[in-house]
């Protein structure tokens, strides 16, 4: 008999947007709604109805979506001390929203209860059980958010099932057991998870993980095990304090290491590109270190490695790029071998062959790049474009005529300095000028404010990422500079780099690459 399906549960827009510096549009949520449900989430908890004037609009334009795979679920509480749900203008604004399904989140820990709440015991049993049950009456399905339950059960366990009971009493669609304080460890999860999966038979679990002990996927993953069918979870784990537990890590896992069924087989090599998108949306950089869905999950560096992924991915890859909808990296650097540097170089010139000339030019070139102080194992874009300049295969798309950058100081506005740039294109001259937070800034918006006439998609990049780093530093101001700068589109990221004793002209170079780059990747 096949295992259960396990039903992914989103809450960024909900919980994930409690982390701090992230803040979503109505727009933003709209467009991330749409991906998520491409991606074939089942739920998407999409906020507070009675929160504040942003959710209200939000769940207003409901109507406008049309989704394939996902209902959408409005988020509250239970109603307050003493109330009668039918009077509590809180679930009122959750039934506003018209949503197919609501989260309704109720303590479970019994000192919550007493010292939070400042209820008694049974006073907030009552308030669960005639919640649901006032939410089931209008039609809705409930889950219950059993609110720091793994505490509250640790605590005193009899008191966190009567709670869970008294869901379920009420009608529960689904019980989300909460690990809200994130401070549980996998076997524990798994116990308890198991011991309320044996007192509520027939009853879907959920479960709700935080990341401060950095388990919160694996928590997730040890909760289904143990018979959980709801996960909820974030897009690349953001969320309050430390995060939630990450989606996208959590549905691979379950999906192609446990052939657990989470969303369409055929939307897996979506993850990647969704998890880029939402980095995109919430405007943060993407963690290139993240399981599955990161720059460097399938980044190779070392030559034994890279010799070794070659002949066969296996080797290092626990499971192949494509299937998570990610890329393999080689990282071009001293350690890197003459066969990693063919690679690259084939997928620009696929006849090169491991001593021909074109294959020398390049070396001979990487060599004197490096002796000037570039390192390219994390500046790709900049080492696909070096290629493509020795091989004769680049055409610029525009020509520097000249350009000039004035920083003042002290400045009123935090702007304190502008760009006037003159570039060659096609044939004419385009003049603009552009302020910024630092000439850097300035010079990269002059630039393409003077592109985009020309180039209009470039109105789609974005820099992301600006790093420095002193190359040696006895010169003092002397010194050179290298410079990287991390773009990215909402498809991909790129990095480009720029070296010179001058760190604006280091930027500039480091500016271009990544503007020519974008342009080439939309040519082939």
């Amino acid at each position: 008999m096949s295992s259960p399906r396990v039903h992914a549960y989103d809450t960024t827009l909900r919980d994930g947007a409690q982390a701090q510096g992230i803040s979503f549009s109505v727009e933003d949520k709209i467009k991330i709604v749409h991906k998520l449900d491409e991606l074939g989430i089942a739920y998407i908890e999409a906020g507070n109805p009675g929160s504040n004037p942003k959710d209200l609009e939000f769940f207003r334009r409901l109507g406008e979506l049309k989704l394939q795979h996902a209902k959408i679920i409005a988020f509250g509480s239970t109603c307050k001390v003493g109330a009668n749900p039918a009077d509590d203008a809180q679930l009122a604004s959750l039934l506003s929203a018209n949503t197919p399904a609501v989260a309704i989140f109720g303590k479970t820990w019994d000192y919550h209860a007493t010292a939070i709440l400042r209820t008694t015991l049974e006073e907030n049993l009552r308030m669960i059980r005639d919640t649901i049950a006032f939410l089931k009456s209008k039609g809705k399905e409930v889950v219950f958010d059993a609110e720091h339950f793994y505490d509250g059960y640790k605590n005193n366990a009899d008191y966190a099932m009567q709670a869970l009971g008294a869901a379920v009493e009420g009608g529960a669609d689904c019980v989300a057991l909460c690990d809200t304080n994130g401070g549980s460890f996998p076997d524990e999860i798994f116990d308890i998870t198991a011991a309320v999966a044996e007192r509520f038979p027939g009853v879907a679990i959920g479960i709700h993980c935080h990341n401060d002990c950095e388990l919160a996927v694996a928590n997730s993953v040890r909760a289904v095990q143990a018979g959980a069918t709801q996960v909820q979870g974030t897009i690349n784990g953001i969320g309050e304090r430390c995060g939630n537990a990450n989606l996208c890590a959590i549905i691979p896992n379950l999906q192609l290491k446990l052939g657990r069924d989470v969303i369409p087989p055929a939307n897996m090599a979506t993850l990647t590109p969704v998890a880029r998108f939402v980095s995109e949306v919430a405007n943060v950089v993407h963690n290139d270190k993240a399981a599955y869905v990161g720059a460097d999950a399938f980044a190779h560096k070392g030559g034994m490695h890279v010799d070794a992924v070659n002949k066969n991915p296996v080797s290092y890859e626990h499971v192949t790029p494509d299937s998570v909808g990610n890329a393999r990296k080689i990282l071009m650097s001293e350690v890197a071998g003459r066969g990693t540097i063919l690679g690259k170089i084939r997928e620009v010139d696929p006849t090169a062959t491991k001593d021909s000339p074109q294959t020398i030019a390049v070396i001979e070139r990487l060599k004197e790049l490096e002796h000037r102080g570039y390192q390219f194992e994390s500046a790709e874009g900049s080492f696909e474009l070096m290629i493509r300049k020795v091989l004769g295969q680049f055409k610029p798309s525009f020509d520097l005529k000249e350009f000039k950058v004035i920083v003042n100081e002290p400045s009123p506005n935090g702007i304190n300095s502008s760009a006037m740039i003159k570039v060659h294109v096609d044939g004419e001259d385009e003049i603009t000028a552009a302020e910024g937070d630092g000439p850097v800034n300035a010079l990269d918006r002059a630039l393409r404010r003077a592109l985009e006439r020309f180039y209009p998609e470039l109105k789609e990049i974005r820099l992301v990422d600006y790093k420095v780093r002193v190359l040696d530093s006895d010169q003092a101001s002397a010194a050179k500079v290298r410079v990287l700068i991390e773009t990215a589109d909402a498809e991909d990221s790129w990095t480009t780099i720029g070296v010179s004793a001058d760190i604006i002209d280091a930027s500039w170079h480091a500016l271009v690459d990544a503007i020519e780059y974008k342009l080439a990747k939309k040519s082939r």
